[in-house]
């Protein structure tokens, strides 16, 4: 392997002993996308595809400014923790017709991150579901668009009835410090849990 090809990111160093695959989950037009894209290390896959027409008729463009792409399979990005850790991050796509690739999508990985959106809060509570039907741990973010409502987090908390011991948090998917915070706070959650269950 090229060592400068490793170190700028392209390939995995050989070190890299342990990946971890996480998802990056969500109704329908709430940030998946951007986020995987801002934490990425490497250029991020992405299947999107233009919006026509015809898709009106199944995803509900109400509240949704400039939407005119959607991903109709995974994103997937790639980001090195250490020497011996890497994130495989895996994006899902938020519409329903899309739930056989979404449960898919969770085998194999040990937790995931929920984007919510304050002006569409109780569309969030399908894709708790599925994790929790899939027995996926998850942490939910607080995607802060321009614009939205900005309710405190237990209000959030209190709306979406999340657990106490589930991490909530505020980001913006658009930006690396904030993104990064938020996957923290997953991975501290999947870290506590376990430690935890071995007790």
């Amino acid at each position: 392997m090229d060592s400068a090809l490793a170190s700028d990111g392209v390939y995995l160093r050989e070190s890299v002993q342990s990946a971890v695959k996480l998802l990056i989950v969500g109704h329908f037009a709430v940030g998946k996308t951007t986020f995987v894209g801002t934490l990425s290390e490497i250029r991020p896959l992405r299947t999107e595809e233009t919006m026509t027409q015809a898709g009106a008729l199944v995803d509900d463009l109400a509240g949704i400014r400039d939407k005119t792409t959607t991903t109709v399979a995974m994103d997937f990005g790639r980001l090195t923790i250490s020497d011996r850790l890497v994130l495989y991050l895996f994006g899902a796509p938020g519409q329903a017709r899309f739930n056989q690739l979404w449960q898919d999508l969770c085998l194999g990985a040990v937790g995931a991150l929920v984007l919510v959106d304050t002006s569409r809060l109780e569309s969030s509570f399908e894709v708790m579901d599925l994790l929790e039907q899939q027995g996926v741990p998850y942490a939910v973010a607080v995607n802060r668009f321009d614009g939205t409502p900005d309710f405190p987090l237990e209000e959030v908390r209190e709306a979406l009835d999340l657990l106490p011991s589930t991490p909530l948090v505020n980001c913006d998917a658009r930006d690396r410090v904030s993104s990064t915070k938020a996957l923290i706070a997953l991975v501290d959650h999947l870290v506590n849990r376990d430690h935890q269950e071995q007790i």
